[in-house]
């Protein structure tokens, strides 16, 4: 297996209003080597910052890497969570084009660069006019404010039994179906003006290339698909506007091209016109090709703002309660997938509240024993989707004079978290999806006191991957799937990831047997208090609204 890492001699790109980069003075016989090589952009183009590294097809390093952080747009009603698509585009604008400035500087001939693949944030609607131009700001995979919409929605598919035997899934408040259909009836003259519907990854390739596609991964988070044939419902269609089957993008094949660079971006980024651009996918998609997840067996786990655990299968695995969701994924196989909404929502609460460090995190979190002498958090802090609880808020239980403390307020985080994951491992696991292996992805998993945590509430053992930049690898190698095949010298996804992909042994975390006992029964404990605080998240909400 290939060891995929960027150098730590090569410096990553920041944006803190202006570039800043460092790079790394090859010697000439890595120059030359570079010279000789292919080269494939990987873009993850995520909530709250664009991510992009140059991989060297030949020898799987990251050779350049660079960043650039934005915000949401702030003062929406609760519940609202929306940007403007401009804000990614001017992102992936400037990381490209700080990659490619590092890169010649390292000796990398940039018309050797093959093809990009980008990897987008899940569920999020970008409307588009006649004349292709943004009707309004996207609405995004976290935005909870379309509640209704999604129940309406339901209602007229004939219920969740219905809903889940029509299209595989249920409709979860953030899925983009219900994002539409709140677009017809709060602004009417908008979805007047709608002409297509993309989600963000797509319209990043439409940008790039001028063609409007959408992979069948990122479309089963649309609750539009037919995840078992990977074709457009039309009932679920019906049950929005059947205008909208006008309005919705080609489907392509996971190893298909969207299209290739348009001629005006190949000359700005001095790339070649020839340039592939991937079919791309999700966030969580792109992750699980870039944790090697392509394959019965393995787990993923990501701890960014939202959490989510899924792994790979041969064949859809639906559930009845629509719980997990029964996602396709990005390689032509299925990705059973739960997503939290609150991870490192929770943990940065805390930090940023006692002014810590995210290392003086760790360590209080880790002085504090297992269990966390009975102070547990449940950390629906954005609502909730699984379970489904839009409504919901946090909630600190078995809080007294010992747990009310820094530390416990930081492990609580932990744990809290964990748990909430945990009750969408074992969902999966009763399904029959049974993990080998669980890799760890996302800032939280940089935490070694975190990793133990997932290792003894999981029971299972946690490795993170040696790349950090999960999801841009994996659209990396993506387009570096879909670029062979093009080509006539197809490969198979499997291969390249063991190429590609390897896993950092130094990160490996085991379970202990006692503390995974005791997290057991503070699981069943967790789980009582979500369903009894069912009602009153409701009731709360009706509180608090003016």
């Amino acid at each position: 297996m290939l060891f995929v890492s960027l150098l730590a001699s090569q410096a990553a790109i920041a944006f803190n209003g202006q570039a800043k980069s460092g790079i790394h003075h090859e010697t000439q016989k890595t120059k030359d080597i570079a010279k000789m090589s292919e080269y494939f952009i990987g873009i993850d183009s995520g909530t709250q910052s664009t991510k992009a590294i140059l991989l060297n097809a030949s020898t799987g390093q990251v050779v350049g890497s660079a960043s650039r952080h934005y915000d949401l747009i702030e003062g929406l009603p609760a519940g609202h969570k929306e940007q403007q698509p401009a804000e990614w585009i001017a992102a992936i604008r400037e990381t490209i084009q700080s990659v490619i400035e590092q890169s010649s500087v390292a000796g990398v001939d940039i018309s050797a660069v093959r093809g990009i693949g980008v990897s987008g944030q899940q569920h999020g609607f970008v409307a588009l006019d006649e004349n292709d131009q943004v009707i309004r700001a996207a609405k995004l995979w976290c935005d909870t404010s379309t509640n209704p919409e999604c129940e309406e929605i339901i209602e007229r598919l004939g219920g969740l039994e219905n809903t889940i035997a029509t299209v595989g899934n249920g409709i979860p408040a953030g899925f983009t179906a219900s994002k539409i259909l709140w677009l017809k009836k709060h602004e009417p003259e908008n979805f007047a003006r709608l002409r297509s519907i993309l989600l963000p990854h797509d319209y990043i390739n439409f940008w790039l290339t001028g063609r409007k596609t959408m992979e069948c991964g990122d479309a089963s988070g649309t609750a539009l698909l037919d995840v078992r044939n990977r074709v457009w419902s039309k009932a679920a269609i019906d049950a929005i506007d059947p205008g909208v089957a006008n309005m919705l993008p080609e489907l392509i094949a996971a190893n298909d091209i969207a299209g290739t660079l348009r001629e005006e971006l190949a000359a700005e980024f001095g790339l070649g016109r020839e340039v592939i651009v991937s079919s791309g996918g999700g966030d969580n998609m792109m992750g699980a090709i870039g944790t090697g997840n392509v394959a019965p067996g393995v787990v993923t786990v990501s701890l960014g703002t939202s959490g989510t655990i899924y792994a790979c299968a041969e064949k859809p695995v639906i559930d009845p309660q629509g719980e997990v969701a029964a996602f396709c994924d990005s390689t032509g196989k299925w990705l059973p997938l739960v997503c939290t909404m609150n991870v490192t929502v929770a943990t940065e609460m805390v930090r940023e509240r006692f002014n810590l460090s995210h290392d003086e995190l760790s360590k209080n979190a880790g002085s504090v024993p297992a269990g966390n002498d009975g102070l547990m958090l449940i950390p629906f802090f954005e609502g909730e989707r699984t379970p489904n609880a839009p409504d919901a808020t946090g909630v600190y239980f078995g809080l007294r004079d010992k747990t009310f403390s820094v530390a416990h307020f930081a492990r609580a985080a932990m744990e809290g978290t964990t748990l909430g994951l945990n009750y969408g491992l074992n969902r999966l696991r009763e399904l029959g999806v049974n993990p080998t292996e669980i890799r760890a992805t996302g800032g939280g998993a940089k935490s070694a006191v975190w990793r133990q945590i997932l290792a003894d509430v999981f029971n299972a053992e946690v490795v993170c991957v040696a790349n950090e930049e999960g999801a841009a690898v994996g659209a990396a190698v993506q387009a570096l799937w879909a670029y062979r095949k093009q080509q006539g010298q197809p490969a198979s996804i499997e291969e390249l990831c063991n190429r590609y992909i390897a896993l950092d042994e130094t990160t490996r975390a085991k379970p202990d047997a006692a503390r995974a006992s005791l997290y057991s029964r503070m699981q069943t404990l967790h789980d009582q208090i979500v369903r009894d605080l069912g009602r009153a998240f409701g009731a709360h909400r009706q509180l608090i609204q003016p």
